[in-house]
């Protein structure tokens, strides 16, 4: 029987940021960006791999019967971020291993300038950049420093949940897509009327969260959310054409209004071990 656990703790220990478990290959990590097998484990089979997703559905208490299942949990010191997809007809996992403490942007080397960013408190802020650039982390940090400062009923809409904050000057509510709330935008929408001073974002993926992402920014909220673009600058080109022609000319006005910030970042290697975000900050006037 392979643990899965112990394939977790090893790819911790070895400062891995993923995890690749499928049929056909043995257990495959991510350290510093680049994949590699991991030493003394063989060519898993369909019956270990069905077996590792089995237990850990069952472990975390998921019910799906869909082909792609987003869920997280804890696990030692870390969080993971798991996606169960299939391939070829075999099952097989995506996990993001986590670290639960959240770091601050000194020690995650990120501008001043998202600081003052996060001392706004109307208006919206985007956090863009391909998977896996540690967007998720800078958002972390970002709630964590609001937290820490300020007195503010923050709510979070995620899929799934990463980060855990624990409550410090503010009140802080974190939901789940899925299992909190049926969406995105169906999150967004009901958080209007809970009484938020901040909304975290996980994804503004679609026309209806962003369009309520913007009403949010619009009438006293800081919205924090990511996009996934290739530059700060064409964030918000990104956000207009979401919207039918029609619509354009009054989303720009929207966001012409509300727009505090754009942050594109990168994650590169570091001359010694380990990776760090790079940064491209768009400053709204």
């Amino acid at each position: 029987m392979v643990d899965i656990y112990e394939i977790i703790s090893k790819a911790k220990n070895a400062r891995a940021t993923d995890v690749h478990i499928s049929v056909g290959n043995p257990p495959i990590i991510r350290v510093d960006g680049y994949l590699t097998k991991m030493q003394g484990y063989p060519t898993l089979s369909y019956g270990e791999v069905k077996e590792i997703v089995t237990r850990l559905l069952e472990e975390h208490d998921i019910m799906s019967h869909n082909k792609e299942v987003d869920f997280s949990f804890g696990f030692e010191d870390v969080r993971i971020r798991a996606n169960l997809y299939y391939e070829r007809g075999n099952p097989a996992l995506a996990l993001r291993i986590i670290t639960k403490r959240i770091r601050t942007f000194e020690e995650l080397g990120l501008p001043t300038t998202i600081r003052d960013f996060c001392d706004r408190d109307t208006g919206l802020i985007i956090i863009t950049g391909p998977t896996g650039s540690g967007k998720s982390t800078t958002l972390a940090a970002m709630v964590d420093y609001i937290n820490s400062k300020y007195a503010y009923h923050i709510i979070t809409i995620e899929d799934p949940i990463e980060y855990v904050f624990e409550n410090k000057n503010s009140l802080i509510h974190q939901r789940e897509v899925g299992r909190d709330t049926e969406s995105f935008a169906d999150g967004l929408k009901y958080a209007l009327r809970q009484d938020p001073d901040i909304i975290l974002v996980g994804e503004m993926r679609d026309l209806e969260t962003i369009s309520l992402a913007l009403t949010a920014a619009e009438t006293g909220h800081l919205v924090l959310g990511t996009l996934h673009t290739n530059s700060a600058a064409t964030a918000p080109e990104r956000i207009v054409d979401v919207f039918p022609a029609h619509q354009q000319k009054q989303v720009s006005l929207q966001l012409a209004n509300t727009l505090v910030g754009v942050i594109y970042q990168r994650l590169v290697p570091k001359k010694t071990i380990g990776m760090m975000p790079i940064a491209e900050i768009l400053v709204a006037n």
